[in-house]
């Protein structure tokens, strides 16, 4: 059995680089558990060898483990980014439902008869938050 290191999540991102990300990547996205011929297929390493080097370094990482039916995520270390069973949402989503909900309040309710320049400033500010989150939000999510 490999000897595990747990370390930091900073620690673990200096050393999750490259194809061992992707595979790490691959198995997060996973329902199941998947084996070594899985990912080599799903992402078209060149051997089943290649991804067993890559998943032998997951393990000693203690990153994943391994199950009856192959290998899956044992540790989540991806920033901003909570695991709930298999799915994965950036924590930013909640900023862009508290954005939204705001935008519709001051849209909806709130609204002057008039608009003046606070009412103005405050639409500017809602809407550059929206923005500003839902970019992070999506730009988490092309790392997953």
């Amino acid at each position: 059995m490999p000897e595990t290191h747990a370390g930091s999540a900073e620690e673990v991102e200096t050393h999750l680089k490259g194809t061992t990300l992707r595979v790490y990547r691959f198995i997060l996205k996973q329902h199941n558990a998947v084996g070594i011929s899985e990912v080599q297929k799903g992402l078209a390493l060149s051997s089943p060898s290649v991804s067993q080097y890559h998943i032998k370094k997951l393990l000693q990482m203690g990153l994943i483990r391994e199950d009856q039916g192959g290998y899956t995520i044992d540790r989540v270390v991806l920033d901003n980014v909570i695991r709930i069973r298999k799915t994965s949402i950036p924590t930013q989503v909640a900023y862009v439902a508290f954005f939204v909900v705001t935008l519709l309040i001051l849209v909806v309710f709130l609204r002057p008869v008039t608009i003046d320049s606070v009412y103005f400033f405050a639409i500017v500010v809602n809407v550059s938050a929206l923005a500003i989150s839902s970019y992070e939000t999506t730009k988490t999510l092309k790392r997953l």
